[in-house]
């Protein structure tokens, strides 16, 4: 076992604050990762506060993690020292179901291990983050970071760029489809970057007109407020797939008029409560609403090839590790664009 520092919140109403845990020596298999830049994604504070339930104190979140491979089993053949690798939102799987096998491990049947606030597949380890300076991760479940991108905005990547990237690519986005994102956030950003980059016609879905500014730089072709009943009414019937980022409660119904007929919409928000859906709103135009959870490891990596082709990253703001209490009440009030990324040397020093 080996020590290291590492950032982590005890009880749900404390902030985070220094921590040492202890990481496993690599195995024949493993992987030990020097963490470089960790992104904060909304789900670590969800899980730090306790808002899902389940939470395990303490606990050490991060699952956006890019570093340098400092050490390798004796049997891992797909990584070197020095290579610069990624983690996300998983560090392994049960690897038999049929899921697994499908390349589907994010469904995985017995339960994949989530990278903070999970158990190996050994069913009692706890698993802790990328809030800390090295993880130690199975060799199968490591991606290569390509090195032609910024490293501190491919963080989050592994995490909103593949949970965006997953369904665009399963509902086979491809060019002149039209795309509605709802939500410009830490996803919605993402999914439009990507699906503009798909060739697809893509609409930003919004609540605020001074996110208009945004949308375009990020590549939107169009920006729509919903505030406005007559401007929903034109677009009743206008797009191929809505991808739906927002966590708080809203109303579904109102977007899947906005679909075609054979249109979907995909939600990736959780929401606390989720509103009545309407069998109509499915009904009339055979409709779809289903929901999507990041992507394999295969998916994953096909991901950051496709971004480091497109030259597509998250637009990030760099912190160091003891700003993270501000970041996440930064995070709460929408005060980012769209991503806070630690800098992981401020907590080697």
């Amino acid at each position: 076992m080996t020590q290291v520092k590492a950032y982590a919140a005890h009880q749900a109403d404390q902030p985070l604050g220094p921590f040492d845990l202890e990481r496993r020596n690599p195995g024949p298999l493993d992987v030990e990762i020097e963490i470089l830049y960790c992104g904060v994604c909304h789900s670590d504070i969800h899980t730090a506060r306790n808002e899902w339930g389940g939470t395990m104190y303490p606990i050490v979140p991060g699952h956006e993690i890019v570093g340098k491979v400092t050490a390798i089993g004796a049997q891992v053949t797909k990584h070197n020292l020095g290579d610069t690798v990624g983690i996300g939102c998983f560090v392994d799987s049960c690897g038999y179901c049929h899921n697994c096998k499908e390349d589907l491990e994010q469904y995985c049947e017995n339960g994949h291990s989530q990278t903070y606030n999970s158990f190996l597949q050994d069913k009692k380890t706890i698993t802790y983050g990328g809030y800390s300076t090295h993880i130690v991760v199975t060799e199968k479940f490591v991606l290569r970071v390509p090195d032609k991108l910024p490293l501190e905005a491919v963080a989050p990547l592994l995490c909103a760029g593949i949970t965006t990237y997953s369904p665009l690519k399963h509902w086979n986005v491809k060019k002149g489809d039209k795309v509605a994102v709802v939500g410009l956030g830490g996803l919605g950003h993402m999914a439009v970057k990507i699906a503009a980059a798909m060739g697809a016609d893509v609409t930003m879905l919004s609540r605020s007109p001074e996110k208009a500014k945004d949308a375009d730089a990020l590549g939107a072709h169009h920006f729509e407020l919903t505030t406005d009943s007559e401007n929903m009414k034109k677009m009743t019937g206008r797009f191929d797939l809505i991808i739906d980022t927002v966590s708080a409660q809203h109303d579904y119904n109102a977007y899947l008029h906005l679909l075609k007929t054979d249109g979907t919409m995909v939600l990736l928000g959780v929401p606390p409560e989720m509103e009545q859906i309407h069998a109509g709103s499915l009904i009339f135009g055979r409709k779809s609403l289903v929901g999507s959870l990041v992507g394999g490891i295969k998916e994953t990596q096909e991901m950051l090839d496709f971004c480091a082709e497109h030259g597509i990253v998250s637009d990030v703001e760099v912190i160091s590790m003891d700003q993270i209490n501000v970041a996440y009440e930064r995070t709460i009030a929408g005060d980012v664009h769209y991503r806070f990324v630690i800098d992981m040397a401020s907590l080697k020093n």
